[in-house]
């Protein structure tokens, strides 16, 4: 089958009334203890999704979600593995589905994490919250190598208590 009758669109880049589109192989593992996990955390009223993009802005959200998650918030929040939630519909995904309050912690206003979610669970509402804009920096650096981890660390943590607060 050709893209364009899988698609409808007729446009071999794979987009289509604007959206892109991406197929996935169907998973054929599981992981249990991702599944265990999901299990252990299904309570909690709060699921973070995260941009995990190796940008700077993308490594101080990922860092600020982990802290939030694991150390501010622990026993409110749980901290959804994107690519599982994504490309597989168990315990990640049903974390998402079933939190009484999604937040969506991006690194930038690009909301890939959103943007992904939405493709794959109709109506999602997340709680959009762009980290970078909780912290000054230099705009034109882009890498992670091009900030002192030290100061990644920072702002991870000034993005993570400013969300505790909002907890």
């Amino acid at each position: 089958m050709s893209n364009k009758a899988c698609c409808g669109s007729g446009n071999e880049t794979g987009t289509a009334n604007g959206y892109e589109v991406a197929r996935i192989e169907k998973a054929r593992n599981s992981c249990h203890l991702c599944e265990d996990f999901a299990d252990r955390q299904k309570a909690k009223p709060v699921a973070v999704i995260c941009c995990e993009g190796a940008c700077l802005r993308g490594e101080v959200a990922r860092q600020a979600a982990n802290l939030l998650c694991h150390s501010l918030a622990p026993e409110k929040t749980v901290r959804i593995c994107l690519g599982g939630a994504f490309t597989k519909d168990t315990g990640q995904r049903k974390l998402v589905r079933s939190a009484a309050r999604l937040i969506a912690l991006e690194g930038c206003f690009v909301n890939c994490s959103s943007r992904m979610m939405n493709g794959v669970i109709d109506g999602l509402k997340p709680e959009v919250i762009i980290a970078d804009r909780l912290y000054e920096f230099d705009r034109k650096l882009f890498g992670v190598d091009e900030m002192p981890p030290e100061q990644i660390q920072a702002h991870a943590r000034t993005v993570a208590l400013k969300i505790a607060d909002s907890l």
